[in-house]
């Protein structure tokens, strides 16, 4: 008996059912070796470069007229020359000095604003809470670029103005993109075990909540930045911008006039405006999935 009912075991066919082969996890290399993190981070750095260098690059006074005007690009001005002689690879390299330090000073600004701001209002409740949210919803439905306008027509053009205006004003997405990730973070078990264990607020919120935020920050940031670069531009192009400093706005209000007879006056500093949007862009997302990446791979100890 037990033999047929063995010989009638072997006899029929056997299944095997294969786990499902997991995808490997993607690493923080493989995230800084995709195409787009390296033209971000390639197109960032060399407006950075570019900047910093702008001294030794163009020696010269970009407002200085060099050759004759409208002149084509050749070996000697390798982006032409605009109506009064002045080189235009000097202006477009100056320009990104001034780009690049009213980016960063109104990026530092709004993120400080706007870290604080979230963060103190998806953490607490109550009456903190609604009054951040609609001092937030108060500055974010005021149009930046018509009171940048009114603020440099009254008190005149200057980098300093620009920088409190748009710093001031462009915190609001970040405030409300902190305090609902915070909200999410609040309910987490190691917050709630960290309060368990007598952490204080502050500590909790400092330690174990805001690094969570950082991979939401960076984008944000990033997309501000971007945004900072084309309204420093817009503003300068309808000649609100500083006089006495040369950027790609300037340089793309001056070549309106000349775009039959003089392409390279709008193209050049066009194309610096696209690069460094996109580059900022492209470098926020890179930044975002490696920190996510970090974060996923990371031990979250308690206090």
């Amino acid at each position: 008996m037990r033999g047929s009912i063995l010989a009638s075991a072997a006899s029929e066919p056997v299944t095997v059912r294969l786990a499902p082969r997991r995808p490997p996890a993607r690493t923080s290399r493989g995230v800084l070796g995709t195409p787009a993190a390296l033209a971000g981070l390639a197109l960032s750095l060399m407006l950075v470069g570019v900047a910093a260098l702008a001294g030794r690059l163009a020696p010269d006074d970009p407002f200085r007229s060099v050759a004759l005007p409208l002149t084509p690009p050749s070996l000697a001005h390798p982006m032409g020359t605009d109506d009064l002689g002045r080189d235009v690879l000097a202006g477009v390299i100056h320009g990104a000095r001034t780009s690049l330090v009213v980016t960063l000073a109104v990026t530092v600004l709004a993120a400080l604003v706007g870290v604080t701001v979230g963060a103190l209002s998806g953490f607490s409740a109550g009456a903190i809470d609604d009054g951040l949210m609609r001092l937030t919803e108060f500055v974010q439905v005021v149009p930046r670029f018509f009171l940048a306008v009114v603020v440099i027509a009254l008190f005149g053009a200057g980098t300093d103005r620009l920088v409190l205006v748009l710093g001031l004003t462009s915190w609001p997405h970040l405030a409300r993109v902190v305090r609902a990730e915070t909200q999410t973070l609040r309910a987490r078990n190691f917050v709630e075990a960290a309060r368990s264990l007598g952490a204080p607020e502050p500590r909790i919120l400092l330690r174990h909540v805001l690094p969570g935020v950082v991979p939401a920050i960076v984008v944000i940031v990033s997309l501000n930045a971007a945004g900072v670069i084309l309204l420093e531009s817009s503003l300068a192009f309808i000649g609100l911008g500083d006089p006495h400093v040369m950027s790609w706005g300037y340089l793309a209000s001056n070549a309106q006039r000349f775009l039959r007879v003089a392409w390279w006056m709008a193209t050049f500093p066009g194309a610096a405006i696209a690069l460094a949007v996109l580059g900022l862009n492209l470098l926020g997302d890179a930044v975002n999935d490696l920190l996510r990446v970090t974060a996923r791979h990371t031990p979250r100890s308690l206090p």
